[in-house]
Parts: structure tokens; sequence; C-alpha cells
């Protein structure tokens, strides 16, 4: 190759000439063959340029005009089915998806969550007189059936602790054969008016004791107690008072004895800023731990902000701090399991236990206590597991439990079986819940 130098254009020649090659090749005589390239280079560079694609093992050429104008190119056509997958097709957004007959959709049944309902308008509510005031009961059911009393935990009532568990579709089928008494505390009621200052309120002894005027105001003879938390321990004191009148006892969370350090100093606080402040975030805060134990953001959110919304909405401040000042002062509950063989002169509770508590509850160690006292023939512990607040996050679970202790205890043995093949046939929902 001829070696070549730079040189600038001349001002004055050709204005075309500022498109022309600014290198101009110098020195020897160029050969024959480069002047046949550079001829056949100009030739081809004045034409237009064709690009060759291949598509198919078939040639398609593409004018370099139409890059730029409206021409389809034929790589812009979106694949057609026999050319591609279906994946691909799908990928693509070209080819119309086939029905999915070969997957086996058609045994999936579509379900609807349990909606939580309220069991406000099935109630009647009555104003029960006792020789420390008024108390409300709600009335659930036929009263000519067998008596289920109901009693809830710090911080709720009858409508917020048993709405979502006596709504439960194998609990709506129980209540069939049974009517429930809901015995709400003292000023614990959704709208309760404001204690005076100078006003005592009952202790847990007495709160048990209202136990007998709220039977003799229904004419009831024998019931069955359900209690939670603060509630359970106040059916056990009346049952442990008053053994005749009870048939059976399901207490979830109960403790037996009395407060410790610990609880009375966290209560004391709380009480104070309950009866000054009202709602403040460490008492809400105690009442979530209180029913779900650690880090209750974990759990189900809307009912973690139900709860949340109950205890700053429904509750009055004062009522409730009265109501965890005398729950603080509980005493022991005196009760002792005689060993075996021995004659049965320890106290203690004579009707079948069931002793319940969830896996996540931070009163698992009150509920084993409480086992230890009990006679071993009458009592059943259980742990129900992935939750700390049993009657809302293993209804089902407490529900078939309960059914199957009251089967047990020869309750309506015939509609318990009727209710358990129900459930177990899915005309009833799954106990999963």
């Amino acid at each position: 190759m001829p070696q070549s130098d730079y040189v600038s254009l001349t001002g004055g020649g050709n204005p075309q000439s500022v498109y022309q090659s600014t290198t101009e090749p110098h020195g020897a005589s160029k050969s024959v063959m480069e002047t046949v390239k550079r001829v056949i280079g100009t030739a081809i560079g004045a034409q237009d340029k064709h690009a060759l694609i291949e598509r198919d093992a078939q040639p398609y050429i593409i004018s370099s005009r139409d890059r730029t104008g409206k021409a389809a190119h034929p790589n812009a056509r979106m694949p057609s089915a026999p050319a591609h997958t279906a994946e691909e097709a799908r990928l693509l957004g070209a080819m119309p998806v086939d029905p999915m007959d070969d997957i086996e959709l058609r045994s999936v049944q579509l379900q609807y969550p349990n909606q939580r309902g309220s069991i406000v308008g099935q109630c009647d509510l009555r104003r029960v007189p006792t020789d420390k005031g008024d108390i409300l009961v709600a009335v659930q059911g036929d009263t000519t059936k067998p008596a289920i009393v109901t009693y809830h935990d710090l911080g709720l009532n009858y409508a917020s602790s048993f709405a979502g568990f006596f709504n439960f579709p194998s609990m709506r089928s129980l209540l069939d054969n049974f009517c429930v008494y809901h015995v709400n505390a003292p000023g614990q009621e959704e709208g309760a008016p404001t204690f005076p200052e100078e006003y005592v309120y009952p202790t847990f002894d007495e709160l048990g004791a209202q136990m007998l005027f709220v039977m003799s105001h229904f004419n009831l003879k024998s019931i069955i107690g359900f209690g939670v938390g603060a509630g359970a321990n106040i059916l056990a004191r009346f049952a442990l008072a008053n053994p005749d009148k009870v048939g059976a006892l399901c207490l979830i969370n109960c403790s037996s004895t009395q407060a410790g350090w610990i609880e009375w100093g966290y209560q004391l606080l709380n009480t104070r800023n309950l009866r000054t402040k009202g709602m403040t975030q460490g008492v809400l805060d105690y009442l979530m731990w209180h029913h779900f134990g650690r880090n209750p953001e974990e759990r189900n959110l809307d009912l973690v902000q139900l709860y949340k919304s109950n205890f700053e909405r429904s509750i009055n401040p004062v009522n409730l701090a009265m109501l965890i000042d005398s729950y603080i002062k509980r005493t022991d509950l005196n009760i002792a399991r005689t060993p075996s063989g021995s004659p049965q002169t320890s106290a203690s509770l004579k009707m079948p236990v069931l002793n319940i508590t969830g896996a996540l509850s931070p009163h698992i160690d009150d509920t084993v206590t409480f086992n230890g006292r009990l006679v071993p023939e009458k009592t059943n512990w259980m742990k129900i597991s992935d939750c700390g607040l049993v009657l809302e996050e293993q209804p089902g679970k407490l529900a078939e439990a309960f059914r199957l202790f009251l089967q047990g205890e020869g309750y309506a043995s015939a509609a318990l079986q009727k209710i358990s093949r129900l459930s177990r046939s899915g005309t009833v929902e799954s106990l999963s819940y």
C-alpha cells in the first residue's frame, strides 16, 4: 500500500469538496490492483446499501430507505403458534393461551373467609340486681336448654371477647342445644357510665358470689362455666364455693395464685394511668401482651388492630382501672391435689375441668401450676399450637375440644355427635379456620 499524507482542504475550491476525503495519497504511483479496488468501492458507495437478513434459511432484503419509513420489519411481527412454544408466546403476549384443560383445577373449591360478626343482635340483654349493684347479662339461645355461663377477661366484655368464637360455625351449631349467659363484670360493658370515686369495686370472691344472683334470676339449677383469664379465675372461685351448682368448667389461661411483685407493680402503674390519663400507650401495650403474648405485630394484623381499637374506644378506662385493681389484689385459690390413695382432705375442684392455654400465651406457667393443683382424674390440660389468644386465633380447635369435653360429660350426646359428623363432612367449615 502506498503511503498517504493528510492535507487541508482549499478554502476557495469547490463547495462540495468538504464532503470529500481529507486523505490524499502522495508518493509512488498506484498499482493496477489498487485502482480497480478504488473504482469498485466508489461504485458501491453510490448505490443504496442493502441488509441481508436470513430467517428460517430464507433471505429478506430490506432497503435502507425503509428503515426510517413505515414499512414493517419481518422481525416486528409477533411470533405465531407454529413457530414458538406456548411459554414463549405467553411471555411475548402474541398468541392466545389455550384453556388449561391439562391442569387439575376443577376439584379446587372456592372458600371465603369466615366473618367475625357480632353476637349483640342475637342476645337478650338483662340487668341482674346483686348485693354489689346491677350487672349486665346477655342471654343467647333458648333458655329451656342447659346453661353455659361465660365470663370475659381484662379489657373486654361479652361482645368483644366471645363474638368471634360463638359465631364460629361449629359453635353456632352447638348453641342449638345450649343457652349461653354472658356475664359482664360491673362497668365493663360498652357505653357504661363512670363509677364515682367513692365506689368500692367488688373483690374477685365477691364477683364470683354474684353468680348466685344470676342463677337465681334465671332460675338455673346447674351451669357449665366457660371463663377466660380473669373470668376463669372468677368462675373457679364460684365453683369452689358452690360445687353442687357447677357441672363442668372450661377455663382458658386461668391463674390459681395471687399476683407476683412484678405484676403488682406494673398493674399499679397501669391503674394510675387509666384513672388520670385514660388509655395510654403503656396500658395498651400491656393489654396486647396480656392477650396475645410477645410480638403481637407478627400476628393477624386485622385482629390486632381490632383489639387495639376496642381497648381505645369501647372500654371505660376508670372502670377498667377498678377491675384491674381488684385483679391484682386477688387471693390464692388455696387448692391442692390430694395424693393418690389418701383421703380427700384437700380442697380442690370437684367437677371436671378442661384447662386450656395457647402455645404463644404468656400464661402457660400459670395454667401448668393450676393443673398441678387439680384432681388428675377430672382434669385435662391442653396447649393449642400457633396461638396466644385461643378464642380468636384457633376457634376451630377450641370448639372441637369443647365439644368433645361436653360429650364426654354426657351433655346432648346424640346432638353433639351429629355436629361432629357435619364438621367432618364439610357442611360446617374446616376446624383449621
